[in-house]
């Protein structure tokens, strides 16, 4: 199917994929995340997502939950360094039900004083059971050491010391400046005729305030390579080891894609996965991540082993990596990654919630959506050439970044 788009007069984008189902999604993604708060502001991003859904002019939050619960639907909701997503599924029949609830949460928002306090310790015990787990601290931790305290770096929860200043007139800033026409999309994916989806969305979505907040964004400075390592009470010693990388808008993410993938993607033939684990028994999970943002990127490799043998996967993961900064990838090695990715990305998009949500973060970031066939035909394009380049610039040892947990 091919995406449907068009913009109100508010200035709102609207991007549909029209499917066969009869289970519907549709959402706002807004241009704002935890690297635009200010400095005493935060974890403010992630803490107005939450306080969406706790009253509007008409509905106290018992009503909000209620509303799509009581046809069977879903609510949901998250906040990532550059975005939040505000979504619901549901049987298509309740669509506008669904637009207009969520329209009333964007545009009407009151953060009730008495339910901000709720959260407020709600969101204290999502913060505490988050430093409790070394293994998802770490990744937040290494990318603040990264970015040398940027804001990008900071952790999405934010702090103790700062939550407890939110207010209602906090929340109602950041709504006012962020969740506006210019700086969201509305996306949905249904079999509602998309003359219908824009009528609703006229009759709701019109209502959202036309102005465009600035993007008041830095590019994070270069800082020199670091290593070190952080006492905790664990029994594993935690490693992540990595480098900042590729934009949203570099094509070189697509050779570092497949890098990812085969150094220790999702699957359990990865080169790290077979050494690590399959060949010398010293780590249970062991993975590398990429992620992109507007103006930068990290590559990272975690895992989590016994102290005794820490240096030695160090050492063995550093091997892994100078391999493929070292040694061009065969024609035949080559073919066998390229197939494994396309098949990987190709089951990831029978899941129809991530093809949604990748639906609204392309809309919103680059203005039009890429479809899968399109994003197989770059993976083809890709040459042995350009993955050994791409693993210098990336990936290589000398240029890593390393954080324990000791």
């Amino acid at each position: 199917m091919i995406p449907l788009t068009t913009t109100l007069p508010n200035g709102l984008r609207i991007i549909h994929l029209p499917t066969d189902s009869q289970v519907a999604y549709c959402g706002f993604a807004v241009h704002a995340g935890a690297r635009d708060e200010k400095e005493n502001e935060h974890g403010l991003a992630h803490f107005v997502e939450h306080a969406l859904f706790k009253g509007t002019h008409k509905r106290k939050a018992w009503h909000i939950l209620n509303r799509m619960e009581n046809v069977g639907g879903e609510l949901n909701a998250y906040t990532t360094k550059e975005s939040t997503f505000v979504y619901a599924i549901f049987m298509e029949k309740d669509f506008d039900r669904a637009v207009e609830l969520l329209s009333d949460l964007i545009i009407h928002s009151q953060f009730p004083e008495n339910e901000l306090k709720k959260e407020y310790e709600v969101i204290l015990d999502e913060i505490q059971s988050y430093e409790d787990t070394p293994s998802e601290l770490i990744f937040d931790d290494f990318e603040n050491m990264l970015f040398d305290g940027h804001p990008i770096g900071h952790h999405i929860l934010g702090m103790k010391k700062t939550l407890k200043k939110f207010n209602t007139a906090t929340c109602k800033s950041f709504l006012e400046q962020y969740y506006t026409a210019g700086n969201m999309v509305f996306f949905s994916m249904s079999n509602t005729d998309f003359k219908q989806v824009i009528k609703i969305a006229e009759k709701y979505i019109s209502l959202i305030p036309r102005q465009k907040a600035p993007i008041l964004r830095e590019k994070p400075h270069l800082i020199q390579t670091l290593a070190t390592s952080r006492k905790k009470k664990t029994h594993l010693s935690h490693v992540i080891m990595g480098s900042r990388a590729y934009d949203m808008h570099n094509n070189k993410r697509y050779p570092l894609f497949l890098l990812n993938n085969l150094l220790g993607g999702p699957g359990m033939n990865s080169r790290l996965n077979v050494v690590l684990r399959e060949k010398k028994g010293w780590v249970y999970h062991v993975e590398s991540n990429i992620t992109s943002y507007t103006d930068t990127g990290v590559f990272s490799i975690y895992f989590g082993t016994d102290p005794k043998n820490r240096e030695q996967a160090i050492g063995l993961v550093e091997k892994e990596i100078t391999r493929l900064c070292v040694n061009k990838l065969t024609t035949t090695q080559l073919a066998a990654v390229k197939k494994q990715a396309v098949g990987q990305l190709g089951v990831a998009g029978d899941n129809k919630e991530s093809l949604f949500l990748g639906l609204g973060k392309s809309f919103l970031h680059y203005n039009r959506y890429e479809t899968l066939p399109e994003v197989f035909a770059k993976i083809e394009k890709i040459t042995a050439e350009q993955m050994l380049e791409t693993a210098n610039e990336i990936l290589h040892p000398a240029g890593l970044f390393r954080l324990v947990y000791e």
